[in-house]
Parts: structure tokens; sequence; C-alpha cells
């Protein structure tokens, strides 16, 4: 994910696709499911091995959930700049409200504050369209004057149209070929700015010369104050001041338990970075961080999404607290011991491979808690950092999060997914057996090598690609790690027992980039998200370049369309082809080209096809989008010593109860 973007969770976030299936033994003691609206399922996740750490591990990891937890109002404000205000009111209402619960217009009110919730805002965490409520406006003004005066916002009325006018702030962000993306676009990480002058503020700062350039505007909001464009820097004193210097405190705490001097060095340098704003602290702090691979317990915490800006610049807040999983991460021991051989062997061109990969480590991990950008959604798996001159010259480092992909797939059982869109029964056998360990693999291959694999050629500015950088920053880790799923070399390193393995992988891959990923479309909009961009991306250019050949094909049967894969090495040799040109693309910084392949093929949605796809899912139990409520950590306290001997984990909190338990404790930004 680190540009600590998505890859530090930048070129490196890899988000769940489609419900996973696999054959593991459900856990029929655990309750994953905690709640379901709209098109989302919230779940929860186990922590296994939480209670074998030492005291002092424990101790860490609580007051690295603590700062995690601590940043969550950062990444609503970053959202919009109304959202705090709006998840006041709205609690207010809901905490307050004296009438019957079980009336449709409050059990849609309900419906609308959980969607709120899960997207961190007004806008949906995906498809970055408003939410819109199914609760009346004369409802809504009743409970509004039911409030006392107190609770009533000074900005009512622009809440109120915020919540009931689709054409206000309609989309989080925009990216829509020709549009001014930043006037356009509802997050909050610009003001009183035109895409063009910030285009030009940074044109004129950036030094294209420089081989260890710093993330510009990842720490920022860009404004214009008083007729010249400034950055607004969110550190202590600047932005977010009240949120982060809540932060930097937990940090502290949590550096007098330090596993060793490395890791302590880390927390410090985040503190610095934190203080000062320094994005060269930033970059001091993500070399210590990625050259950490003694500490069991790890995090991230920062600025580090750039999905959400329309310019794939400035940082999400986020953070994930977890430790390795010691049993499991053999598996991306053995990948990352072997980069040099994946980057040798790459279909790319050698001039943009890199002569010598260096610090690659990866690991299986246990996710202790979620935050930010990365809550209730998260990724399954993370490769940090962003900055491609650190990967290049110190490494960087992979993660799966085994216990979230493990959560999904106990939660899917049954579901009637592949009854629904695998008619093969072979093929159905093959995904039972072995889709588990190729999505892993698959995920270990994109965050451990595809994200870390090639390079830029001199002078050649990261940011390049624009608004379309990290869909095709997708789609090159994604073609990676398909490319290599095929190989026997993954059969001789002992990490799959069949040579027709990749086959479900390659099958659910094709599937979900054609045709199931739709579920997730509004009738009549484009593909916006940069993760189901990069599928369809995939998927289609495969389809058509191989469509002489009949390589991949669409067909129809009792009415309802399936897909057909006649030829599976074949397909793989396309994967490797656009890998090569993409590769090509990023290395030379060819704007032009990279555009016309995201617009080409990731954008426009058949609407026959969709219509079909969204039908036949209106049949079964699969919530388009998952996310989840995190465990409860309760520090145990030595009465006569008022210290800590023990921290608890508990999994007993609701949805909503964890939602407005995060409001209480954790509210830092007044809005």
């Amino acid at each position: 994910m680190l540009k600590f973007n998505k890859a530090m969770v930048g070129a490196a976030l890899t988000f769940m696709t489609t419900n996973m299936m696999a054959n593991n033994t459900t856990d029929k003691d655990f309750n994953y499911v905690v709640d379901r609206f709209s098109d989302i399922e919230v779940l929860r996740y186990k922590v296994p091995g939480f209670e074998e750490l030492s005291l002092n591990q424990k101790k860490l990891v609580y007051y690295l959930t603590e700062a995690a937890i601590s940043g969550r109002d950062i990444l609503w404000d970053q959202n919009g700049r109304y959202n705090l205000a709006l998840r006041r009111l709205l609690e207010n209402i809901y905490t307050g409200y004296s009438g019957d619960r079980r009336s449709d217009d409050f059990k849609a009110f309900e419906k609308y504050l959980k969607q709120v919730w899960f997207g961190n805002g007004v806008h949906h965490h995906y498809s970055m369209d408003k939410f819109t409520p199914e609760f009346s406006r004369e409802f809504f003004d009743a409970q509004v004057k039911a409030l006392p005066a107190d609770k009533v916002p000074a900005d009512i009325d622009v809440l109120a149209r915020l919540i009931f006018d689709p054409s206000f702030m309609a989309k989080k962000v925009n990216q829509a070929e020709g549009a001014d993306l930043i006037a356009t676009s509802a997050s909050n990480l610009y003001e009183n700015v035109t895409q063009k002058e910030v285009e030009d503020y940074y044109a004129a700062i950036k030094d294209n010369t420089d081989q260890t350039p710093i993330s510009y505007g990842l720490n920022a909001r860009v404004a214009k104050v008083n007729g010249k464009v400034v950055e607004q820097t969110y550190k202590i004193g600047g932005l977010y001041s009240n949120a982060i210097s809540r932060i930097v405190e937990n940090l502290k705490m949590a550096s007098a338990y330090a596993e060793n001097d490395r890791q302590r060095a880390v927390i410090n340098k985040l503190i610095e970075y934190y203080t000062t704003g320094d994005l060269k602290a930033f970059d001091d702090y993500s070399i210590l961080w990625v050259g950490d691979a003694d500490s069991q317990v790890d995090f991230i915490n920062g600025f580090i999404e750039s999905y959400d800006d329309p310019l794939g610049m400035t940082g999400n807040w986020e953070s994930i607290v977890n430790f390795k999983n010691l049993d499991a991460s053999h598996r991306t021991e053995v990948i990352s011991g072997n980069a040099q051989w994946f980057e040798n062997n790459s279909p790319v061109d050698p001039r943009f491979r890199k002569d010598k990969v260096k610090g690659v480590s990866a690991k299986v991990i246990t996710a202790a808690i979620l935050a930010g950008d990365a809550y209730p959604a998260t990724p399954i798996g993370i490769n940090l950092p962003n900055a491609n001159w650190i990967r290049a010259a110190h490494g960087s480092k992979s993660v799966t999060i085994e216990n979230i992909t493990q959560a999904y797939d106990e939660a899917s059982h049954g579901n009637g997914f592949n009854e629904e869109f695998v008619p093969d029964s072979s093929m159905r056998a093959l995904m039972d057996d072995y889709l588990f360990i190729t999505d892993n693999l698959h995920t270990d291959l994109h965050e451990c090598l595809g994200h870390g694999s090639g390079r830029l050629l001199p002078g050649v500015d990261p940011d390049a690609l624009k608004a379309h950088g990290s869909t095709l920053e997708e789609a090159r880790a994604d073609l990676f790690a398909l490319y290599y799923l095929a190989d026997p070399k993954l059969i001789e390193l002992g990490l799959i027992d069949s040579p027709e393995a990749y086959k479900a992988q390659y099958y659910k891959y094709i599937l979900n980039g054609l045709m199931t990923q739709l579920m997730r479309i509004e009738p009549g909009k484009d593909v916006e998200e940069a993760h189901m961009r990069n599928r369809k991306l995939i998927a289609e250019w495969a389809l058509e370049k191989g469509a002489p050949e009949k390589v991949i094909e669409l067909y129809t049967e009792n009415g309802k369309t399936y897909i057909r894969i006649n030829d599976y090495e074949r397909l793989r040799q396309l994967f490797g082809q656009l890998l090569g040109e993409i590769q090509r693309i990023k290395s030379e910084g060819d704007y032009e080209a990279g555009r016309d392949l995201v617009e080409g093929y990731a954008v426009k949605v058949d609407p026959k096809l969709h219509r079909e796809v969204l039908d036949r899912y209106s049949h079964l139990t699969i919530a388009p989008y998952r996310g989840f409520v995190n465990p409860v950590y309760r520090p145990v306290f030595d009465a006569d010593k008022n210290e800590i001997v023990d921290v608890a984990v508990e999994y007993n909190e609701g949805y909503a109860d964890q939602m407005l338990r995060y409001s209480r404790q954790y509210s830092t930004l007044s809005k």
C-alpha cells in the first residue's frame, strides 16, 4: 500500500472481488455475519494467536489499535467537508428517536445511517455515488425539530440538501474523461481550485531530475487562499491537528513496548513525520519500516491510499495493526525469496525490468484492527511502500491478511454462486479444490512481486499517468500474478500440487471481469472504481485479442450467458502480452496509451448483459459488498499497582453499537 499509497496501500491494496469459495471446514461456533442492509453484509473476523503473544506484545497491539481508531474522523472529513456534521446529526436523531422504530420511515432512516457509516461519509465506498434516502423529507424535518437546540447544527439547510438533493455533491470522485476532475468531485482534498491550477502548481515545484523524490501532495489539501494556490499540510499544528495529536499520544505509548530498537525507531520516525508534516521524514520512516523484518507485530498508519484523489496524489488516512502468522508465512517467504527469478523471467521488455530486486519481504498476517480507509471495507493484501525509488533501492514489504480471507470464506459457504454462474461441473470441482489456495497465491504474487516489479525510466514522473495511474498499476500487478499462477515454477517451489490449479483462478477472474462484478454497478452507470476497471480492462482486452482463436467465448444457454475458456495456455500468453504493454506505459510515462487502454476497455458496460447479471444475482443471497466490525480490546488492570496485566479480546460488539461507540470515544474533529 505505501505512496505508504494504495501501492502502500496503493500499489498495493488488493480488494476481495467476489465471494470466496473453498473447501475449508466451517467454524460453526463463531458467528461471522453481524448485519445485512442494502447491498452490504457486515462480518466479524477472529484474531487467532493473539492470546499467545507476550504481555508486552499485547500492550503494543493495544496502543497501536488506539492510535488506529483515533484517526477515524480524518478520513470522514477527507471524504467530504460536511460528513462529520452529517454523522453527528444522524446519530443524534437515531439515538434520541422516541417513535415507533418499526415504522417504514425509521427503518429507511436506519438503513441510510448504516450506509453512511459503511462509506465513512455520504458516498458509496465503491461506486462513489451518493446514497439515496428512502425516508421522507417530512420525517427528517420532524426529527430535526424534535432535537434539543444544541444538537441542531448551524448548517442544517446544507445538510438537508446534501441528503435530499441528488445533484449536490453527487460524486465523491469523478473520473469522467474530459471533465474537470477536481471541480466535479465532492471529496475534501481540494478547495477552490481547478484541475489545471493543481497540475500547474505541482508541475512548478516538482524536480523530475531528483532520483529520490518525495511523494508530492501525499499529506496535504490544496487550496486557493487570497488568490494563491497553497498546500495545507496534515500535521500537528496544521490540518487535522487534534486527531493527529491523539494518534501521536498512542504511538508514544506503543513505542515503550516496541519489540526491538528498529521497531522503536520506526514508531518514533512516524511521530516525527506527524509532528512536522515533512514528507522527507515520511520517506525515512518508510525506509525504516520496510527494513523491519524481525518484529512479529507490525502496522501501517498514515496518509496512504490515493484512489480517492481524482489526480491520484493525496493519501486517504488509514491504519491496519497486525502480527505475523508464523506458520502460514512459509508460502510468501518462498515467493519473496525467489523474487529475482520472477523478475528475470517476466514477459516484459528487459529495459523495464529491475536488474536487481532488493529487499522484497513477504508474510501472512493476522489483522488485529482495521481503521480509516481500511474499515469497514478492507484489503486482503498490502504491498508497501508506494514510492518507486524506495522500492527499487530498499525493497518492499508485502502481506496477505489471511484471517480476513478466512472470514470471507467461512461466510460464503452455500451461497449458490458456483451453481448459478459456473455450469461446468468439472470446473466447479476444480474451483472447490483450488480456488482458495489460488486466490491466496494470486494475492501473494500481486502484492509481493507484482507491485514491486519493473522500473521507471530515468526522468519519468511517477504521476505521469494521472487519473488512470491507479487502474493501470492494479492491472500491472494483477497481470503479473495471473501470468505466474500458470508457471511450473510454482509446482517446483512446492506452492501448489497440480498443473491444472491455475485454471480455477483464470476462470473466476475472467468471469468476474466480464460479468459478475457488474452486480456492483447501478443500471446505466459506468465502471468507476480502479480495481473494477482493472479487472474489466484485462478481461475485455483478452476477450477481444483472443477472439480470432476463440480463446474466450461468451455463450448463451437457456437464456443465460456463460463464459468458456478454450485455450488456457494462449490466455496466459495474452496476459503476458498485456503485462508487457502496461509495464512499457508505466516505465515510459505514456499517458495517451494508458488513457486509451482504460477508456477503451475498462469503463463502458453492456446494458443487456448488466441487466441479466443483476437479475441472476437477485435470486442469490450474496451481498455485493462486505466489510467488518472490529474486535474489542480491553486492558486488564492490576487493581493494586494500576498496571496492565493482560489485554482481552472480545467479539460481541454489533455494527451499530461499534459505530456509535467510536463516535463517542474517538471524535477528535469538530464540525
